[in-house]
C-alpha cells in the first residue's frame, strides 16, 4: 500500500468517476484502475462498486476512505513540519444551508490556518445535498437545522447516510426583510401581516419535499412564491421586491449588507441548528478548528 494509492482512492471517491479522477491526477485510466485493483487485492476488500454510471463506495470502502484521508492528512502535517520543499495545498470542505455564521467561521479558519496555498470549499447548497456531501466524504462537516416538523424525516436520512447531528443552538423564527419594508418598523411580525408580500425560499432540487426546506413554516400556503438558488439573489429580491424569508434571525451586516434586518415572527416554533459529521470518524485538524470557530461565532449572537 502506497500513499499514491491512497490519493487515488480519495480522488476517485470525490469525483465518482475513474475517468474524471484519472484526468485530475494526470494519469491514464487503466493505470488508475490497476492501482486501485492492486490495493483491493492487497487488503482483501472491495473499495468501489463499478456501474454504468460511475463508481460508488462500498461499506468497507467508506471505512477505508476515512482512514486514507487521516493518513494523508498526517503525511501533509509531517511535510509541513519538516520539509523545506513546496507544500501541497491544504484541503478542507464544508457543506451548509445559507447561514452567515457558517461563512464567518469559515473565514476565521482561513485567516488563522490558510497558509501560503490552500483549497478550501464552502458549499452553500440544498439540504439533501449536505447529507450526500458529508455521507460521501465530499465535505467533512455539514450544517442544517431540525425542528418538530422535519425532525423524523431528516433524522432518518442522517442515520441512512452514516452521520450524527450535534446541536449548536436553538433559534426562534425570524423574518428577514429589507429595512425599507413597511414591516421593518414592527418589533414582532405576524403571519397574516406577511400575506401580501412575496415569500422567498431556496430551491431544493430533486428533494424538494417540505421536510427538506431550508425555511421554517414552509408548508404555509402563500399567494406569492419566489424560489432562488443563492443567497445574493435572495437578498437582492428581499430589497427589490419587498420580499421576505423566514430563518434563524442570525444575520451579519458585514457579509449580507446593511439593508437586511431580522424581526421576530409570532409563531410557536423553533429551529435547532447544528452540524453533521461522519459517525465514528475522527475529525481532521481543520474540522476540529472549524467547529471551535462555529461555537465562538454562535456564542456572540445567541444568548
Amino acid at each position: 500500500m502506497t500513499l499514491n494509492q491512497l490519493r487515488y482512492v480519495v480522488e476517485a471517491a470525490s469525483s465518482g468517476s475513474i475517468t474524471e479522477a484519472a484526468q485530475r491526477l494526470f494519469i491514464t485510466q487503466p493505470s488508475l484502475t490497476a492501482a486501485i485493483h492492486l490495493l483491493e487485492e492487497e487488503l482483501g476488500i472491495t473499495i468501489f462498486r463499478r456501474t454504468n454510471k460511475g463508481i460508488t463506495l462500498t461499506v468497507k470502502g467508506e471505512e477505508f476512505l476515512a482512514y486514507a484521508r487521516q493518513m494523508l492528512e498526517q503525511e501533509a502535517l509531517i511535510r509541513e513540519r519538516y520539509s523545506r520543499r513546496r507544500q501541497k495545498k491544504l484541503l478542507f470542505c464544508v457543506s451548509a444551508q445559507h447561514y452567515s455564521f457558517a461563512v464567518e467561521a469559515f473565514v476565521d479558519l482561513l485567516r488563522e490556518y490558510g497558509g501560503a496555498e490552500y483549497e478550501f470549499h464552502m458549499r452553500e447548497t440544498e439540504t439533501y445535498k449536505i447529507l450526500e456531501d458529508v455521507g460521501g466524504f465530499r465535505s467533512e462537516i455539514g450544517i442544517l437545522y431540525l425542528n418538530p416538523y422535519n425532525e423524523t424525516i431528516v433524522r432518518r436520512a442522517i442515520e441512512d447516510h452514516g452521520l450524527i447531528f450535534t446541536p449548536l443552538f436553538t433559534a426562534r423564527p425570524h423574518v428577514f426583510i429589507s429595512k425599507h419594508n413597511p414591516l421593518a418598523a414592527k418589533e414582532v411580525i405576524t403571519l397574516p401581516e406577511l400575506a401580501e408580500y412575496p415569500r422567498l425560499s431556496y430551491e431544493q432540487g430533486a428533494h424538494n419535499a417540505f421536510y427538506y426546506a431550508e425555511e421554517i413554516q414552509s408548508t404555509r400556503p402563500v399567494k406569492k412564491d419566489i424560489i432562488v438558488t443563492d443567497r445574493a439573489t435572495l437578498f437582492n429580491l428581499l430589497i427589490g421586491l419587498d420580499g421576505y424569508t423566514i430563518s434563524s434571525g442570525v444575520i451579519n451586516e458585514e457579509l449580507n449588507g446593511p439593508d437586511i434586518v431580522a424581526r421576530p415572527l409570532a409563531v410557536d416554533d423553533f429551529m435547532e441548528i447544528g452540524y453533521l459529521t461522519r459517525r465514528d470518524i475522527k475529525l481532521s485538524r481543520f474540522g476540529r478548528v472549524y467547529i471551535e470557530k462555529l461555537r465562538r461565532r454562535v456564542s456572540k449572537v445567541v444568548p
